[in-house]
Parts: structure tokens; sequence; C-alpha cells
């Protein structure tokens, strides 16, 4: 798989004055393949989650409290870098087979949320340790 196969599909927002309504995914939706589980992450400030690898889950990530930056290295060693949160407010959809990591960019937390297509399988799960994947998180 190749980091030009992940898409990012603008979400919708609609401002309220007792909060806002924030759209995440319908089952009619591009990147909708099928429902597996869905779970939040806290990611703290400045704190990063990285390396790991699906090889059959397809992601879903939506951040919507927060900054995330996300970081897609695939098996040719090509790197994207994506910026997802309340100031851009988009659902990243990842092929499975693209290694990936990602750090909180805002105080004092961000939440990320999951749609996977499939439940948590620790067998279809490979992971890295920070320094085995050559990027300088900043």
């Amino acid at each position: 798989m190749s980091v030009q196969e992940i898409s990012v599909t603008a979400l919708k927002r609609i401002p309220l004055a007792d909060g806002d309504v924030l759209h995440v995914m319908k089952r009619l939706d591009q990147g909708y393949i099928d429902f597996g589980e869905a779970y939040f992450s806290i990611v703290n400030h400045r704190s990063i989650k990285a390396w790991k690898r699906h090889l059959r889950m397809t992601l879903n990530l939506v951040v919507p409290l927060g900054m995330v930056q996300f970081v897609f290295v695939d098996t040719a060693g090509n790197i994207r870098k994506e910026s997802v949160g309340t100031d851009r407010y988009v659902r990243l959809t990842v092929p499975p087979g693209i290694w990936f990591g990602f750090m909180g960019l805002s105080a004092p937390h961000s939440l990320l949320l999951n749609i996977a297509d499939i439940s948590h399988d620790p067998d279809e799960i490979e992971r890295k340790g920070i320094k085995e994947i050559n990027y300088k998180w900043k």
C-alpha cells in the first residue's frame, strides 16, 4: 500500500449556541467498508505514539477535540504528514499495510476516534519502536 491511498474527507461541523454537532461517518460515505469497532484514544500534548501497521484493518481517524499530527510511512519509504483536529476537521481513511504514528499537538490533550472495519485483533498488528523508523518528531 502507498501513502497516496490515504483519503481525506472533509467533515461537517454544525455550530450551535449550546454546543456544536460534529458529523463523523455515514454508512454510504467513502471510506466506510464495514463496522468492527469504534474507540477513542486520548493523546497527551507532545506525546508520541509510534509505530504500528495494521495488516487487515482499515482505519477511519477523526480528532473531534484538539489537534493531532499523523505521520504515515509506506513500504517504499514515502512519508505523508496530516494534521487533524479542531482547526482541520476531516476524516483520514487509512488502508491496511501503512506504518503510522501520531503526536498530540494540543494541551492538555486531544481526543482521537478510530472507526475500524474489523474488531481489534493483536495478531493483525505489527509494531516497531519509535527509533526504528527514521523520522524526526518536532
